[in-house]
C-alpha cells in the first residue's frame, strides 16, 4: 500500500479553508500515486485555540458525525480523488464534546475515534473505547496525540489487530521538564525563507524532531507495527509546530519524512512481510500476561496536563 502523510499550516475555526487544503493536499496524494491520506489531530477545526474557548463556542465549532457538513466534505472529497481520507474535528454526541478523528471513504464513514487523553479544553470528554478497522485491506488502529504516550495504548491497539497505526499529533515545540524543550521563537519562523538552517536546526533538535525520535519509533518497534504520525507545520493557535510528518516501519525505521516548511506530504510503501519479521512481533508473541495483568490493571488517576498549560510555564 502506498501510504501518504500530510502536514500544513491550518486557520484557527475557519474550516472552510482547511477542507480546502485538505482537498488540495489529497489531491497531490492521488497525483503520485498514494493509497490514501492522513492529516494531523483536528486538521480541519485547528486545536491550540480550543483552549479558549468557551462551552457555547467549543459547542459551536463542534458537528455532528457522520451527518455534519465538514463530515460531508471530507466524504465528498474523498469520492472525487479516488482515496480514503483520516483527519481530525471536534464532535458533538450525546450533549458531549470530543476530539474526534475520521476515516472517509466515498461510502461514508469507515472509522471513528475520540480521544481517551484529551485535554486542550476543559468541556471535552474522553473517549472509552480504542479503535481497530479494515481499509485496504490492512487492520488500522488510531491513537491521537498524547494516547500515543500512554505505552499501554499503543500495545493494546496491536493486539487488538492493528497491522497499522494512525498517530495524528500537533505536539512539538513547548516546554517540558526534559533539558531543551521549550517554544521556538518566532524569529526563526519569520526569517524561513532567508535562514532556513537556523529555524531547521531549532525543530530538528530537543524541541521538536530529536524529542519525537527517542520514542515515536519506539512505540512502532516495540509492537510491530507501522506507524504514520501527522503534524501541523508552522501556527496551530499561538504554537510554532515543527512538521515532521513521518512514516515508520516496524523496525522503527524512518521510511519517508516531510522535511519542508511548506504544507505538503510523504509517500511510502508499506508491506505486510516485515510486521512478522520485526521483534514486535516475537516479543507479544513471548508475552506472560500473568505476571502482571494484574500490575498494569490496578487502580491509576489519570492526569495528563502537560507542562506548558501549567501556570508555571504558561507563557500565553
Amino acid at each position: 500500500m502506498n501510504l501518504a502523510v500530510a502536514q500544513f499550516q491550518p486557520k484557527d475555526g475557519d474550516k472552510t479553508y482547511n477542507l480546502s487544503i485538505i482537498r488540495n493536499l489529497t489531491k497531490q496524494a492521488k497525483v503520485k500515486g498514494a493509497d490514501l491520506i492522513s492529516f494531523h489531530e483536528m486538521s480541519i477545526t485547528a486545536y491550540t485555540f480550543t483552549r479558549n474557548l468557551s462551552l457555547n463556542e467549543i459547542t459551536d465549532l463542534a458537528e455532528d458525525v457522520p451527518n455534519g457538513k465538514s463530515t460531508q466534505e471530507l466524504i465528498n472529497i474523498s469520492r472525487e480523488f479516488g482515496i480514503p481520507i483520516l483527519a481530525g474535528l471536534v464532535e458533538k454526541a450525546q450533549g458531549k464534546i470530543f476530539n474526534t478523528y475520521l476515516c472517509v471513504t466515498k461510502d461514508g464513514v469507515v472509522a471513528r475515534y475520540r480521544k481517551i487523553h484529551p485535554f486542550i479544553s476543559k468541556y471535552m470528554s474522553a473517549g472509552n473505547e480504542y479503535c481497530v478497522f479494515d481499509l485496504l485491506g490492512w487492520k488500522c488502529g488510531i491513537l491521537i496525540c498524547y494516547d500515543n504516550n500512554v505505552i499501554e495504548n499503543v500495545r493494546a491497539t496491536s493486539l487488538l489487530g492493528a497491522e497499522l497505526i494512525f498517530a495524528p499529533h500537533v505536539t512539538g515545540c513547548t516546554p517540558s521538564t526534559m533539558p531543551g524543550r521549550d517554544y521556538v521563537d518566532d524569529k526563526f519562523w519569520q526569517n524561513r525563507k532567508t535562514d532556513p538552517v537556523s529555524l531547521r536546526l531549532e525543530f530538528d533538535g530537543p524541541k521538536g524532531r530529536r524529542w519525537l525520535m527517542r520514542w515515536l519509533p519506539a512505540r512502532a518497534y516495540d509492537n510491530g507495527v507501522y506507524y504514520a504520525f501527522t503534524n501541523p507545520i508552522g501556527y496551530d493557535g499561538e504554537h510554532l509546530k515543527n512538521g515532521n510528518s513521518m512514516i515508520i516501519d516496524p523496525y522503527g525505521e524512518v521510511l519517508s519524512e516531510v522535511r519542508s516548511f511548506e504544507n505538503d506530504i510523504t509517500i511510502s510503501k508499506i508491506t505486510k512481510e516485515k510486521i512478522q519479521l520485526s521483534g514486535g512481533w516475537r516479543y507479544k508473541n513471548a508475552r506472560r500476561p500473568e505476571l502482571y495483568k494484574d500490575i498494569l490493571g490496578g487502580n491509576h488517576k489519570s492526569d495528563t496536563t502537560p507542562v506548558w498549560m501549567t501556570e508555571k510555564t504558561a507563557k500565553y
